[in-house]
């Protein structure tokens, strides 16, 4: 499970690299809709941490 976990945490990585090279490209054509990208950056990076503290606190429990 724990590996699970860990993989996860870093698909929310990938997504905001991605999430991240959408806004870049659509920066100049539709700024309302580059936004919003951002806004998910910013929500799959809070992610990863989230999922990262939480599964370290679960490891140390152990």
């Amino acid at each position: 499970m724990i590996k699970f976990s860990k993989f996860f945490e870093f698909a929310y990585l990938a997504a905001a690299a991605f999430f991240l090279y959408e806004a870049v490209v659509i920066w100049n054509d539709q700024r309302n809709q580059a936004y919003l990208f951002l806004f998910f950056v910013v929500i799959a990076i809070f992610m990863f941490f989230f999922r990262r503290h939480f599964r370290h606190k679960y490891d140390n429990r152990k």
